[in-house]
């Protein structure tokens, strides 16, 4: 790696700020691009080429790539289910992102091309009972994923397999299952579910208001990835001869309510629970069948829950400090 230019698209944001530092750590060297003004990003990058570009428009896609070995993309207009259900246009126009990006990376002769897709591909009637069954990747079609982000993201793997398939480019796609970890969204309206859960209990503890919304009735399922596991499997698939789209997720199965618990047992309080039934809650459950990267990779996701929910808690309450949420008294 340290002989390659790489380019990651959504470097400001959260995976593909944390893929960029580590990458930099490593000594590659990095040309990370971002549609926010650099006083936005997650996180520094110092000694990266930074470049504030908007991928949907076209032109700025060959700005991006040239003289560049790899391509990661993560750049999406995205957030958590509250974001996603509501504004279905603006997730649908990011399609244009990969679009522009695969076609100049094609003429720029780029190596390898990384796609991140999500778990919203899937299709909904396989999602209707909290007890899910694992997803597998076949599951997918006949295609009917979440409105709007599921599909951008289905239409994208579909084209990077185009460009695999008809012009030889090494394309490789992971479907994530709800990534978290420190240095991620959470507030504003974009944050997932854990990070928006460990800021309510945080903000619970710092102001002694021990009431939190829960969006649903808690009984919805998931799996979540903490964001180290994300990266490793990143990096793995893109070294791998996988060329299908392969699952990236935790297999560890909770519903929001205990994910809730969690959460109180690291805080060290328990919170009263306030139901929103009318709030965006997506699928009733969604789940990581890793059959496939385990045959491929001899690998899973493996950090268990607890411990990323710990990191991301105290990463949480300490931002909350930081912005002068609570009392001294209560900064226990």
């Amino acid at each position: 790696m340290s002989d390659k230019r790489i380019l990651v698209t959504g470097a400001g944001g959260f995976i593909g700020g944390a893929l960029a530092q580590q990458l930099l750590d490593e000594g590659v060297e990095v040309r990370a691009v971002d549609i926010k003004p650099r006083s936005e990003w997650f996180q520094p990058l110092d000694g990266a080429e930074c470049l504030e570009l908007d991928l949907r428009r076209a032109g700025t896609s060959a700005q991006a790539v040239a003289g560049i070995d790899d391509v990661y993309n993560f750049a999406s207009d995205m957030g958590g289910m509250g974001f996603i259900e509501n504004n279905k246009a603006l997730c649908m126009l990011s399609v244009l992102i990969n679009t522009h990006l695969l076609e100049e990376a094609h003429r720029a002769g780029v190596q390898r091309y990384f796609f991140s897709s999500s778990a919203c591909v899937y299709a909904n009637s396989k999602q209707t009972d909290p007890n899910v069954v694992a997803l597998k990747e076949s599951d997918a079609y006949p295609a009917d994923p979440e409105d709007g982000y599921g599909w951008e993201k289905l239409f994208g793997e579909r084209l990077c397999r185009h460009f695999r398939e008809d012009f030889g480019m090494h394309t490789r796609i992971a479907r994530y299952h709800n990534v978290y970890g420190p240095f991620g969204t959470y507030t504003g309206g974009r944050e997932k579910a854990p990070a928006a859960i460990c800021r309510k209990i945080a903000e619970a503890k710092l102001t002694g208001n021990r009431a939190i919304e829960i969006w649903g009735d808690g009984s919805q399922t998931r799996s979540f990835t903490y964001i180290d596991d994300c990266l490793e499997g990143t990096r793995r698939l893109m070294d791998s001869g996988v060329v299908e789209p392969i699952n990236v997720g935790s297999s560890e199965l909770v519903s929001i309510n205990e994910l809730v618990s969690i959460v109180e047992a690291i805080a060290g309080i328990k919170v009263e629970r306030r139901y929103n039934l009318a709030a965006p809650q997506g699928v009733r459950g969604r789940n990581s069948d890793n059959t496939l990267i385990l045959e491929a990779m001899g690998w899973e996701p493996s950090t268990p829950l607890s411990d990323g929910l710990e990191q991301t808690y105290r990463w949480v309450y300490d931002q909350l400090i930081l912005s002068g949420v609570g009392r001294p008294s209560l900064l226990a």
